[in-house]
């Protein structure tokens, strides 16, 4: 597999610096989601960054389910995110799970019991976070926090048979109320939950808390640098604590870098799954979701997310990144891959009334001109096409130079047609347009007689294949909303709009994931959800042009 991290970068840097001083002599990472959601862009850059490090050193990867809360999680998040990395172009070293340690856990928290380190609270939820007290504050210990071992040992192993309710007990970890690191008030190492585990059925009615189960994880699989978001820093105190008081024989490393961040949509997978569960969106694998998912129905290339996170590279800022920058990567990828051909989204009948009824004509068309290997294609002109209702105005403004009465453009590979007539329902919209061609003009012939200034697109009528197109629009108008529990209120009611045309009879047999530039719209995908032997259904990836200057954002 190609080097994906190629920068230079301060990740690298140490691992560089431990390797040279001895303190590693090979590298194990880990990409460790909770299985409670779908992956999105900002997981790719994790994703890219752990296998890409131990890639580029010789080290290997682990896949590794945190799998500690049975209420959220499910295997269909597990299969998802499993695709989606094998998607992207990596594989992993070894599979493996939380839940598979949960026995060697256990035993940990009773270790750190029977040293006098962990201890049996009573208090509720809320009592407990009312008494972790503040930044200016220090915490209050619990009335609990002085039970002896023995009484400690037996509550945590009635804790486990199950002889108490959800929240009634906890177990937490005895470390320094009045500490200036919240997160080492105590923090709560276990809490009840009777739910059925996915892994594990109904074997455990207690489970170990992310801050305690992590850290073991790595040290339990030899992970040499644990590479997280800098939202765990503060965490980075207690991963060691648990570390060092569990005894364990293994220690890694935690290091943080900053997590990325798109304008226009959300990157939180509690507001990707209330976008799910309100129907704002069809599911995790919408079109307009940042999930690698909904980008891969899309039409988003791993080569282009890839490229992408290389690009924003890694830095402990955690910044907003233009979503242009990521459609400019797409649209760098697929230039030289995807075939050129027309489509007609909101398609307007032309009567090309002096072209010979009956007749068809079959034109040669380059499948891609910036890749000639690509070949020669054929598409067929007669006497009725269709252009889309946009390159047509009865009355048009000043330098409009597409189609309107008794103008003349070129038609892209036949010929140049000029607007004769216009016909109009009862409700005085147009609905029909006649033209005239002129023979002389076919594309390719050399003809040097007279120049047009607008040249548009078409699809003939009577072989064109019917299709629907799916434009979209970013899901999320204000660029702050990531932040504001209020985000459903700044939805695009534009995100999402369902044109009916044609395209060229030569795409019938699409399959789901092929791609296409349209002439003039943009690159499509061929939506693998919704497209079925009657109906194509094509999603737009992205426009042909943008604003966004690639090397103005370096």
């Amino acid at each position: 597999m190609e080097n994906k991290t190629q920068s230079s970068h301060f990740i690298r840097n140490i691992i560089m610096d431990d390797i040279k001083e001895g303190r590693a002599q090979h590298v194990v990472t880990r990409f460790p989601p909770e299985p409670n959601g779908y992956l999105h862009i900002g997981h790719a850059k994790s994703i890219c960054l752990n296998f890409g490090i131990a890639d580029e050193f010789q080290g290997r990867t682990h896949l590794r389910f945190d799998d500690t809360n049975p209420t959220k999680e499910d295997t269909e998040y597990v299969e998802s995110i499993k695709e989606d990395v094998k998607w992207l172009g990596f594989d992993w070293e070894a599979l493996y799970f939380a839940s598979d340690y949960f026995e060697e856990m256990y035993a940990r928290a009773v270790l750190l019991i029977r040293k006098g380190k962990a201890y049996v609270d009573d208090q509720t939820a809320e009592e407990i976070r009312l008494s972790r007290g503040s930044f200016e504050e220090p915490g209050k210990e619990s009335p609990y926090r002085n039970r002896s071992v023995e009484e400690n040992l037996e509550l945590f192993e009635r804790m486990r048979k199950g002889e108490f309710k959800d929240g009634e007990k906890v177990l937490r970890a005895k470390i320094d109320m009045a500490s200036p690191n919240i997160n080492m008030r105590d923090p709560v190492l276990y809490r009840i939950a009777h739910a059925t585990h996915h892994n594990t059925g109904d074997k455990w009615c207690i489970y170990p808390m992310y801050d305690f189960a992590h850290p073991l994880e790595d040290a339990i699989e030899g992970v040499t640098h644990s590479l997280c978001t800098t939202e765990f820093e503060d965490h980075r105190p207690l991963y060691d604590w648990v570390v060092a008081e569990c005894e364990m024989e293994h220690v890694p490393r935690q290091y943080e870098f900053g997590r990325l961040n798109l304008t226009n949509t959300v990157m939180s997978k509690r507001k990707l799954k209330l976008l799910v569960d309100e129907k704002v969106v069809d599911g995790w694998d919408d079109p307009r979701m940042p999930t690698i998912s909904g980008l891969r129905r899309r039409g988003y290339t791993p080569e282009a997310i890839r490229a992408f996170v290389t690009e924003t590279g890694v830095s402990k800022g955690s910044g907003v990144v233009d979503t242009r920058m990521l459609e400019y990567f797409v649209r760098e990828d697929l230039k030289l891959k995807a075939p050129r051909t027309m489509g007609v989204v909101k398609p307007l009948k032309v009567v090309i009334t002096n072209y010979p009824e009956g007749q068809v004509e079959w034109l040669d068309a380059e499948i891609n001109p910036e890749n000639p290997d690509m070949g020669m294609r054929q598409i067929p002109f007669s006497r009725e096409i269709y252009i889309e209702q946009d390159d047509f105005m009865e009355n048009p403004p000043s330098k409009y130079f597409r189609l309107f009465p008794g103008n003349e453009v070129r038609l892209k590979h036949a010929y140049f047609i000029k607007c004769e007539d216009v016909v109009k329902d009862q409700n005085g919209n147009v609905i029909e347009i006649h033209c005239t061609y002129d023979p002389e003009t076919k594309s390719g012939s050399g003809f040097t007689g007279r120049k047009v200034k607008g040249t548009i697109h078409w699809v003939e009528a009577s072989h064109a294949v019917p299709a629907e197109f799916r434009l979209y629009e970013p899901l999320i108008l204000d660029e702050e909303m990531e932040s504001s529990d209020q985000f459903l209120n700044h939805l695009n009611p534009n995100s999402l709009q369902i044109s009916n045309g044609f395209v060229e009879p030569d795409m019938k047999n699409v399959k789901g994931h092929d791609k296409f530039q349209f002439f003039r719209h943009g690159y499509f995908n061929v939506d693998p959800k919704h497209t079925t032997a009657d109906q194509i259904v094509f999603n737009l990836i992205v426009s042909l042009k943008s604003s966004f200057d690639i090397k103005k954002a370096e």
